[in-house]
């Protein structure tokens, strides 16, 4: 069932730049590293002006498929991935990036590899924020492997040092996952958020989980959508009606243990499959854009 995600989607194919990662070797842990160099978070360090970035780069945000983004890494700096890369020589997006971007270079040595879509609880203690991971199957099962972060990253909460290339599935809960344990009692859903910070009431609580269990339907369909995507059943409501509350349970309790031509089944339904024609809300004004998929 894996060679499935052996193959590229059209937002992983890195196109004419396949040559460039020829040069990448087919190491989990290298490439991970290296994805780890290629982009430097639009708000994680504080607006990208404090770092020397000029505020037109922002754009770079909407980025979304690998070969545009290979294309300007290799305008910005033409050494292939793998070695050190100043912050001005990278793109500048977010954690769904690092992954795409893996991902990327996964599949292209003939790894099966997936994003997964959900919340990470060790970015900042006491929340789930809003995430996105890659997995990648080893011959013995999936596991999840942390593109974005640098070596030797230290979990805040008991400051070990954390495995990246096999992240605890309670410390990183895919959308299904944070669904079910909200609507279970044994997460609060208050503490799944984009960030504590952003006070945005769709960016929190059960109406996000909802929209990421959607991503994540769609990325194990290789269909790796930006986080800002919405489509279908999706929008920017408050308020969930019942009718959504009975469908996420329905979905959720599906991709806990379907397999691939199950998830493939799902995604066909009305609600939940990406359209030709879907609409964006970019940040950080969330203004409403119509985009047209390749």
């Amino acid at each position: 069932m894996d060679d499935f995600y052996v193959s590229h989607s059209r937002f992983t194919d890195p196109g004419p730049h396949a040559d460039w990662l020829d040069a990448t070797p087919a190491d989990v842990a290298v490439l991970r590293e290296a994805a780890s160099q290629l982009v430097f978070h639009y708000w994680g360090a504080g607006a990208i002006t404090e770092h020397g970035f000029p505020a037109a780069r922002n754009d770079e945000i909407t980025l979304r498929y690998a070969a545009d983004m290979w294309a300007r890494l290799r305008e910005l700096d033409p050494a292939p991935p793998g070695g050190p890369r100043p912050p001005l020589h990278r793109i500048v997006g977010c954690c769904r990036d690092f992954t795409l971007l893996f991902v990327s270079m996964a599949r292209h040595h003939g790894i099966p590899a997936r994003a997964r879509v959900g919340f990470a609880s060790y970015l900042v203690p006491g929340w789930y924020l809003d995430h996105v991971v890659a997995e990648i199957h080893d011959g013995d099962g999936w596991r999840l492997v942390e593109p974005q972060l640098s070596p030797g990253f230290r979990d805040p909460v008991d400051d070990v040092e954390f495995d990246l290339l096999d992240v605890p599935r309670d410390r990183f809960l895919t959308g299904a996952d944070a669904w079910t344990a909200a609507r279970a009692g044994e997460l609060d859903p208050a503490r799944l958020v984009v960030s504590p910070d952003l006070d945005v009431p769709f960016l929190r609580g059960l109406p996000y989980a909802w929209h990421n269990l959607v991503l994540d339907l769609a990325a194990l369909n290789k269909h790796e959508m930006l986080q800002w995507d919405i489509w279908g059943a999706l929008d920017d409501s408050v308020a969930l009606a019942p009718a959504t509350v009975t469908r996420a349970d329905e979905l959720a309790e599906l991709m806990a243990g379907a397999d691939v031509e199950q998830l493939r089944a799902a995604f066909e339904a009305d609600d939940v499959r990406v359209p030709p024609v879907i609409h964006t809300v970019t940040p950080p004004g969330r203004l409403l854009a119509e985009v047209v998929l390749r």
